[in-house]
């Protein structure tokens, strides 16, 4: 199977999707982009590892890593490897003892894992040839930008026109959500810092 690699450009939230996220994915070697419609709860576990936010306690990615390590496994790659019905489904390739298994996953349990293990992301190639779109020239490559139009899945720049005292307040706020483990609360926080281009960390 002939696989692309690919990073995360973008996470936003997507209004017309019932409350769920827009993951967007972008090939490391080329222009194209990859848009995954993911939950909520897997946008917190993926948004709060990437912005280097610690919970007070393990998360379940964060559990499912800590039961790999003690077995004294590690995940070499995750692939997005087939579409079948508008639904993405995605291998995580485990290694211990000297064997390795793949593990059926869905793409969002798959990344939140791999950026927790810098495991390198991979889309097949006839994957990408269905559901990858190539941009306009005027699209940003900002690297974790929050904003998205929903009219075509390209993201946007993160606007900075909040005032400073304002920002601070919103970070103190979204610091204690998760020390309360709010993190409803908090990821609505951390995309409404983000969306002025404040910092979570």
């Amino acid at each position: 199977m002939h696989k692309v690699q690919v990073e995360i450009l973008g996470l936003s939230a997507s209004p017309s999707a019932g409350g769920a996220y827009a993951l967007l994915l972008k090939e490391i070697y080329g222009v194209r982009r990859l848009p995954i419609i993911i939950g909520q709860f897997e946008a917190q576990s993926i948004a709060l590892e990437m912005e280097g936010i610690k919970p007070p306690r393990p998360l379940t990615h964060d559990l499912l890593k800590n039961i790999i390590d003690n077995l004294g496994g590690t995940i070499s790659e995750i692939i997005i490897d087939e579409l079948k019905e508008n639904t993405f489904y995605a291998k995580i390739k485990l290694e211990i003892s000297s064997m390795t298994n793949e593990v059926d996953s869905r793409p969002s349990d798959a990344i939140a894992l791999a950026v927790r293990t810098g495991s390198p992301l991979f889309v097949s190639e006839d994957v990408m040839k269905i559901a990858s779109f190539v941009p306009s020239s005027e699209d940003s490559d900002e690297p974790f930008s929050n904003d998205i139009d929903e009219k075509d899945t390209e993201f946007k720049p993160a606007k900075k026109n909040l005032s400073e005292t304002k920002l601070a307040q919103l970070q103190d706020q979204l610091r204690e959500a998760i020390d309360k483990e709010d993190y409803e609360r908090a990821a609505k926080l951390r995309d409404e810092i983000a969306k002025f281009g404040g910092s979570t960390n």
